[in-house]
């Protein structure tokens, strides 16, 4: 749809112009259209992406609750860990302090 009229009683001289205008015209709408085939095959990407992350979310929450699951295990385990240390270090003070006094006893 054009947003301009032309008047056709122009000279000899700016039909080049015209022609010219005519050729820049029909370019541009030729790269309009390719851009806009571009977007519709990225909108029509994007909504492929979105229908699969769909698709996948419940397999992904299966995922996360997995490894929350083996988090869990994982500090439970360095806290039983970290309590037979602290149980070792406790008892080797007691050892320590037993000694020191037998040293000095003696």
């Amino acid at each position: 749809m054009a947003l301009w009229a032309i008047d056709y009683a122009i000279s000899s001289d700016d039909a080049e112009l015209l022609r010219q205008f005519d050729l820049a015209s029909k370019e541009a709408l030729d790269e309009s259209a390719e851009w806009r085939m571009k977007y519709d095959e990225e909108v029509e990407r994007a909504a492929k992406c979105d229908k699969e992350l769909i698709q996948d979310r419940p397999k992904m929450g299966a995922s996360v609750s997995s490894l929350d699951r083996r988090y869990t295990l994982i500090c439970f385990m360095n806290c039983n860990e970290n309590m037979a240390l602290v149980e070792r270090m406790e008892a080797l003070k007691k050892e320590l302090q037993a000694t020191k006094l037998k040293c000095q006893s003696h």
